[in-house]
């Protein structure tokens, strides 16, 4: 049987949000050695989107990074830890849209 998409029944907001932060957490976190991964910051937009390395993503897309509510729905969840730390659930949760909101060029 195929594991169940979404067991946490996360709405399409921490989605979203989990999966930014899964991919700046594989740029630029810090490994704390126990398996969680510590974000020191998160990327400024510019115009209507922002740069996660070579992806693009559109703000509409990002709404939630600096949404408190999200990040206390996410850490109730076990995804996040208090200081920008994504624990390994957060960071093996598969949100099913990396492939959606983080845009790459096609050359």
């Amino acid at each position: 049987m195929a594991p169940k998409l979404n067991p946490l029944k996360l709405n399409p907001l921490q989605l979203k949000t989990l999966t930014l932060l899964q991919a700046i957490a594989e740029l630029a976190g810090e490994p704390l050695g126990d398996g969680r991964v510590r974000l020191h910051q998160l990327p400024s937009p510019h115009g209507n989107h922002f740069h996660i390395g070579a992806a693009v993503v559109s703000g509409a897309d990002a709404t939630g990074l600096h949404n408190e509510a999200v990040w206390v729905a996410l850490g109730r969840k076990g995804l996040v830890e208090p200081g920008m730390t994504l624990t390994p659930a957060g960071l093996t949760y598969d949100t099913g849209l990396r492939d959606k909101i983080l845009h790459r060029a096609d050359h």
